[in-house]
């Protein structure tokens, strides 16, 4: 059971090199005992190369996306990025991937929003082999992948795959053809009735070892938590009008995102953060850490690193 922290976090604003700040930030993360950083996939940066640069920079921590979306991303491309930041990090890269919202995506890109159930699907059985360094082709009724040369990065392991899977079908598909799960606002109580069931279920059918459950929440040690509440509100309203994630919050029994931010001392953050175990996630990812301030950041990762300690002794 490890903890680990998203990056961006909120206060990355005002720097002059993002990609500088993100790998700051990831050496104070290790420097506070984290044992991994999740880069999130935005416009202005590519999670995956800035993961690469992170984990060859900080050795020893871990890193990983969350997530890519793979719409409208060839599963060649997505490889090939893989396998590099696995090489360059030394096999400690996890690829994290997602469906991606297609409210948001659609409009941006100008390509039609495939099935996305049947995508996942055919996506993740043309990618595994090509992660693994297979030069294999795949022809799906919604994508096809044809390799012209070579698809192996020397001196790169077999890439991890995780899903952002949080509905019945994707975990099904997730838990059959990946090696876990990355959800976000999925709170303990949809983590224990609906997630951990389904997708381990689906893994143990085909035969594939128990799926890593990887859940991320937001948490924030702060002494102002009135303020940083509001704020959290403001952060995550954009979620309340998602159906998927509409839907694990009602299994949560909650009606908006910011309901399940872990806001005040260390006490109340760390409480948070082993109802997660207890609900069965194998790893948690703090994010928004630094929506208030950098010290409060600083202040969140110094308890969660002192939780790391806390579980591994």
């Amino acid at each position: 059971m490890t903890i680990g922290v998203a990056l961006p976090s909120g206060d990355t604003d005002g720097a002059s090199n993002l990609v500088e700040e993100l790998i700051e930030q990831t050496r104070q993360a290790a420097a506070a005992g984290i044992d991994s950083v999740w880069f999130s996939q935005l416009q202005n940066y590519d999670a995956v190369t800035v993961a690469a640069i992170a984990g060859r920079e900080v050795p020893g921590i871990a890193v990983g996306s969350s997530v890519v979306p793979i719409y409208p991303r060839h599963p060649l491309l997505l490889s090939a990025l893989g396998q590099t930041a696995q090489a360059a990090t030394g096999g400690r890269f996890t690829l994290g991937i997602g469906l991606g919202s297609e409210k948001l995506l659609k409009p941006a890109y100008g390509v039609d929003y495939p099935p996305p159930i049947r995508h996942l699907r055919e996506y993740l059985t043309a990618l595994r082999p090509l992660l693994n360094g297979e030069a294999a082709e795949f022809d799906g009724e919604l994508l096809s992948s044809h390799p012209f040369a070579p698809t192996a990065v020397p001196g790169s392991d077999p890439v991890p795959i995780l899903v952002a899977a949080m509905g019945p079908q994707a975990l099904k598909v997730t838990g059959e053809l990946a090696d876990g799960t990355l959800p976000f606002l999925a709170g303990p109580r949809a983590l224990a009735e609906s997630i951990v069931p389904i997708i381990n279920a689906a893994a143990e059918s085909a035969g594939r070892p128990q799926p890593k459950i990887v859940a991320a929440f937001p948490a924030i040690v702060t002494s102002d938590v009135e303020a940083t509440r509001e704020k959290a509100a403001a952060n995550l309203a954009f979620y309340d009008s998602i159906p998927s994630y509409q839907q694990i919050l009602a299994t949560e029994g909650v009606s908006a995102a910011h309901e399940l931010a872990a806001i005040g001392d260390e006490e109340t953050v760390a409480a948070a953060i082993r109802r997660y175990f207890d609900a069965g996630a194998t790893e948690v990812v703090i994010t928004q850490a630094g929506l208030h301030s950098t010290e409060d950041r600083l202040r969140t990762w110094r308890l969660a690193g002192d939780q790391t300690m806390v579980r591994t002794n």
